[in-house]
């Protein structure tokens, strides 16, 4: 039997195997029952494709904290605040694991976007059931981490988390993006303008929505729209000073969102 191709068709067949990710023979793939258990490891990776592997097989990255929730769940130690975002806030936690007591709970992972948060937002805050949630993110959907986006899209990223955890009946804290003149992995890139323009949509959003915001930027930033000197040694993560510099304006914010009896 001869194969006939319309046109639209013949386009559609070779867009699918031009985009489809490629695996490997080993690679489980499609809906599973435990996509955690088969995925690899970076040395099992060939060296250069580990990027690429993970962003196709686990984009929102709902590996990297799935036994700690459970083991959380298990306890049935209900968080304080779960502090969601990128590696800001992973490297809090290991700059400074000893603020990250009294219930409060890191689920920062690095590189990642609005996006990639909202994805795992239900498993990394709202199934853990904690009273409030602190929100720290853009900075990497300004410097173009998974691609470029709008500034629509990443206040709607942001908003559809802050709206899933009121609905869910968890308190919101809105954190502003950092301070940052460059990227060092983004050199192309001019961040300050669009921070504050993102900064100025957060601040406004959470009056809104009567929400909590933490001004970072403004105990952070130069004029320039730069991290002061001595806060952050690449000019985007902060130091043990950076740190110490926000964390009475997360204190005060947690309080005033839930008071400790």
């Amino acid at each position: 039997m001869t194969l006939r191709w319309t046109i639209p068709a013949a386009l559609s067949f070779l867009l699918c195997i031009a985009v489809a990710p490629s695996h490997a023979q080993d690679d489980v793939v499609g809906v599973v029952t435990d996509p955690c258990a088969t995925q690899k490891t970076p040395d099992q990776v060939p060296a250069g494709q580990w990027m690429t592997y993970i962003l196709s097989h686990d984009f929102g990255k709902l590996c990297q904290y799935r036994a700690q929730n459970a083991e959380l769940l298990r306890a049935g130690n209900a968080p304080r605040v779960v502090f969601m975002g990128d590696s800001i806030t992973e490297f809090w936690g290991k700059q400074n694991p000893a603020f990250f007591t009294n219930g409060y709970v890191d689920r920062g992972i690095s590189g990642q976007t609005t996006s990639q948060m909202l994805l795992r937002f239900r498993q990394d805050v709202i199934d853990l059931h904690p009273q409030a949630v602190h929100i720290l993110a853009g900075t990497n959907d300004v410097a173009g981490n998974t691609g470029p986006v709008t500034l629509e899209q990443v206040e709607g990223n942001i908003a559809s988390m802050a709206e899933l955890a009121k609905a869910n009946g968890i308190r919101v804290i809105l954190g502003s993006i950092p301070p940052a003149a460059h990227f060092q992995w983004r050199p192309e890139i001019h961040p300050v303008d669009t921070i504050r323009t993102l900064n100025a949509w957060i601040k406004t959003y959470a009056a809104r929505n009567g929400f909590a915001y933490v001004d970072y930027y403004d105990a952070l930033t130069t004029a320039q729209g730069g991290m002061k000197q001595g806060l952050a040694d690449d000019g985007v993560h902060p130091t043990k000073q950076g740190y110490a510099a926000m964390e009475p304006l997360a204190r005060a914010a947690i309080q005033a969102a839930t008071p400790s009896k």
